[in-house]
């Protein structure tokens, strides 16, 4: 469906492509992935044609529909939320904007109401009220107007817009940011059956865990494609480093070894001529690039605050409601010094109210909260960024902690945290909300206080500044609590596990995986909204069968009719299955070849030019495969899904005849 290649982009003398090659097929679910500023964003420009390459091509299939969902920012106006998400045509918009503004005019002589029903606009906004409650609006919410909306909530009816839509390739830059851990739950449940191809920007691990079929990586300026999700892609993308570091060592001494003989002959004239040909061999080499290293994690070592007694702070008989909706009812906490502790529960059950009572942000209704010896409370959430200077920059505002912090050291943790360069000399007044947030979590541990309350700290990040993040809160001495849906930081940091729901606080005395395996989820994101009487689902029995009204020969007709369906079904999945098979069986037997090109180059002497090509050649026919497996893999279980629908559909049939 989308082909590009000889794909070349620079800006301001940076490479960002050289001869870069992509191509996305019918069933794709894609993830790009690549260092901040190696060119996510602008390969989306160069597709949605919105900038030009410096040379290559972008091609689409004729017809093929094009949906994009960006970062931050998407537009809203007049039109209800509703609207907003049915708005999937000029057409429409028109029709509804002409709705909107002749109101109280009889429907049947209004050119607009009279479009909308053409457009089959009555059942497009069934989908999308489905669509929209899936990603957490409620029923009230879906006809009032979108700019009265914060903006994650405006992106929210943009992706539900996308998705009524159902455009033929769907591009996705960071999805997830928006979504709170339910509606997250869903939307990924519903990708995993979408019909169209996805190309997703995403630094979530777990979301490309989830729906990914194919990795798709920018690294030295090339498109560099592999199988299967982001865990599969770490496996891979270590075997093809040892692999090009061992060729690119080999090729380094063959080029040694020929200007040691060019140098020391090139002088004497009974080895001129060889010298000469030493001297053309090398023009003549392919040269294999140096390993472009990943960018080393950054060392630093944070100020570390002063010791909190044993008993960090400790709740007794806490009462807090918000309006009649009770949240806790004499509940009771003791945190200890030390304690690493993540809260997980369902939406809405009080995880970041807990925070906040911890912090001392809202009065209760009841109970006390006792702090403990020496405490000192830092609360990171959305609002520290309003206690930021907006006219200073960012290294002043840095800069500005009670202890003092070398320039360079803060330089360094800025950068660690996508201030890069000049970024750092930036007024604080003209950051985005993601860049102020990150700025407001840089100032928070530069000058650590000895309980972190911290919620969702991960939002914005990239994955190399959560890395940091992980690294700098594992030198953290003093005490943590936090709310986060990305599992990876989870795991990383938490050594308890406090589930809140329905009022009751539960502590795990173990990490995540001792907590996963105590609540028996179905799955890790799906432990961190579980209730608190959560387990794994069971199905139920059916209902004993109602009398059978249909006569003998009917019955017959219906389960021929059946064993049919199933018989056609059954020869898709097992041709499928076969060629799945034989694809994944090439796939091993061109790896093992492939590693025996590798071992063989490191002692290849002279036959190092026939290795690298026959590698090379090896590594087109693998991809290809590969691309290949991924498209069987994506079409199995849809051809299995069919099937259970049809027979589905059989048995609702016959259940109602009988």
């Amino acid at each position: 469906m989308l082909t590009a290649s000889g794909l070349s982009k620079s800006y301001g003398g940076r490479a960002l492509f050289e001869e870069a090659s992509l191509q996305i097929n019918r069933g794709d679910r894609v993830g790009l992935i690549g260092a901040n500023g190696a060119g996510k964003s602008t390969l989306f420009s160069l597709i949605l044609k919105e900038a030009a390459p410096d040379s290559g091509t972008v091609a689409l299939e004729r017809s093929v529909t094009v949906g994009f969902l960006p970062q931050e920012s998407a537009p809203s106006g007049d039109e209800t939320v509703l609207e907003l998400a049915t708005n999937i045509s000029t057409d429409m918009e028109e029709a509804q904007r002409q709705m909107r503004e002749h109101s109280e005019e009889d429907p049947l002589h209004h050119e607009g109401a009279g479009r909308f029903v053409e457009l089959d606009g009555h059942s497009l906004q069934v989908k999308a009220k489905r669509i929209l409650s899936g990603l957490a609006f409620r029923e009230g919410d879906v006809n009032k107007p979108a700019r009265t909306l914060s903006g994650g909530w405006i992106m929210r009816a943009h992706l539900a817009r996308l998705l009524v839509m159902e455009p033929d390739i769907l591009m996705l830059d960071e999805p997830t940011n928006h979504l709170d851990l339910e509606s997250l739950g869903w939307f990924q449940s519903y990708l995993s059956k979408y019909s169209g191809a996805i190309l997703a920007i995403s630094h979530d691990r777990e979301f490309l865990n989830e729906i990914c079929v194919g990795i798709l990586e920018i690294r030295n300026r090339k498109l560099n494609r592999y199988r299967g999700n982001y865990d599969d892609y770490l496996a891979q993308k270590a075997a093809r480093e040892e692999q090009h570091l061992a060729a690119y060592k080999n090729q380094q001494r063959e080029i040694a070894e020929l200007q040691r003989f060019i140098d020391r002959f090139r002088a004497k004239a009974s080895k001129a001529s060889q010298a000469q040909d030493r001297i053309k061999q090398l023009a003549r080499m392919e040269k294999i690039e140096a390993p472009e290293r990943d960018d080393a994690t950054v060392s630093f070592s944070f100020p570390q605050p002063k010791r909190s007694g044993q008993r960090v702070i400790t709740l007794e008989g806490v009462k807090q409601a918000y309006g009649s909706h009770v949240v806790y009812s004499h509940l009771d906490l003791e945190v200890e010094k030390g304690q690493r502790s993540v809260l997980v529960g369902p939406n809405g059950a009080g995880k970041s109210t807990m925070l906040k009572i911890l912090a001392g942000m809202l009065d209760l209704e009841a109970g006390t909260v006792t702090p403990g010896h020496n405490l000192s409370i830092g609360y990171f959430a959305q609002h520290r960024t309003e206690m930021l200077d907006v006219k200073r920059t960012v290294l002043a505002e840095a800069m500005e902690t009670q202890t003092p912090v070398p320039e360079q050291t803060v330089r360094t943790i800025l950068g660690s945290f996508l201030f890069r360069g000049d970024d750092v000399f930036k007024p604080v007044g003209v950051l985005s909300g993601g860049e102020k947030s990150r700025l407001a979590l840089v100032k928070l541990l530069l000058n650590p206080p000895n309980l972190l309350l911290l919620d969702e700290p991960t939002t914005h990040l990239d994955m190399p500044s959560i890395d940091a993040l992980i690294g700098a809160l594992s030198q953290y001495e003093g005490t943590l609590l936090f709310v986060s849906h990305d599992v990876h930081f989870i795991r990383a940091l938490a050594t308890t596990v406090l589930h809140i729901s329905a009022g009751k606080l539960t502590s795990y005395s173990g990490d995540y995986q001792y907590y996963l395996e105590k609540s028996g989820a179905l799955s890790e994101r799906a432990a961190l909204v579980a209730p608190g009487d959560y387990r794994p689902e069971t199905s139920g029995t059916q209902d004993a069968a109602p009398r059978v009204k249909m006569g003998l020969k009917e019955i017959k007709e219906q389960r021929r009719a059946e064993a049919e369906a199933r018989k056609a079904a059954n020869k898709i999945i097992r041709e499928k299955q076969a060629l799945l098979k034989a694809a994944e069986e090439n796939i091993t037997k061109l790896e093992a070849r492939q590693r025996e090109l590798v071992l063989e180059l490191e002692n290849s002497g002279g036959k190092a030019f026939e290795l690298n090509r026959e590698l090379a050649g090896l590594q087109e026919r693998l991809s290809s495969v590969m691309e290949e497996w991924e498209t069987l893999s994506a079409s199995l279980p849809a051809a299995e899904e069919e099937k259970e629908e049809s027979a589905e559909s059989l048995i609702s049939s016959s259940i109602s005849n009988l």
